[in-house]
């Protein structure tokens, strides 16, 4: 029999997974409808969205590094959504930077105003190899497409991966949307040799430590 525990309630006993998993049905998640202004979530003098902040770091890092920005985080998993919103109120930085309970593939489309955010953030988003599970890919023609619907001009698509097959099929797909240019360290090309943000995921500091290769791309958008 699987490690459980009985419900004071029922009497039924339920398996510690489920357990853990309601302990995060309190998850901040953003209010209901269309047009969502994400000004009125955090203050700050611009805004800064990253999909998928998972555990955080780089979230954290960014709102002490740079007090000035509002920053806000969609992050599909309620556990690390509840555990960084936590963590950012405990050190302060609650009232400039939330995490919200959400997948950005079903919400960024109900997110504006449009041209009312400075920065996108996007960091090694899973690869998803099967065919199959390709509609599971963050960077996809809908997200490119909200993404530069959001920016204002001048904004930046920042997204950084250490796959490498991922990189290039990601650079192909926003070259296709004529409002992103690159903006990388070279003229013509989004590469970037390194990470300008003052703040770091730890998967990021993982693929450092370990030597591997991070491909790093930057557009912005044009006015």
């Amino acid at each position: 029999m699987s490690a459980g525990r009985r419900s004071e309630t029922t009497g039924v006993r339920v398996s510690v997974g489920a357990v853990k998993a309601r302990l995060y049905d309190g998850a901040p998640r953003l209010p209901d409808g269309d047009g969502l202004d994400l000004r009125t979530l955090v203050r700050g003098e611009w805004l800064e969205l990253e999909v998928g902040p998972g555990r955080g770091w780089f979230l954290v890092e960014r709102a002490a590094a740079e007090p000035r920005a509002a920053l806000v985080g969609l992050e599909v998993r309620r556990k690390w959504a509840s555990i960084v919103d936590q963590r950012l109120g405990k050190r302060g930085l609650g009232a400039s930077a939330r995490v919200f309970a959400e997948d950005a593939g079903a919400t960024l489309r109900r997110l504006g105003p449009d041209a009312s955010v400075r920065r996108v953030f996007v960091h090694f988003p899973d690869p998803w190899w099967k065919k199959r599970h390709h509609k599971r890919l963050v960077v996809r023609e809908a997200f490119v497409a909200d993404a530069a619907r959001m920016l204002e001009t001048g904004g930046e698509l920042f997204v950084q991966t250490d796959v490498e097959e991922r990189a290039a099929s990601i650079e192909a797909l926003v070259a296709l949307d004529e409002r992103l240019v690159p903006a990388g360290d070279h003229p013509g090309t989004p590469l970037l040799a390194d990470n300008p943000y003052e703040a770091r995921s730890p998967r990021e500091r993982r693929a450092i430590a370990d030597g591997l290769p991070v491909h790093r791309m930057r557009w912005r958008k044009k006015g």
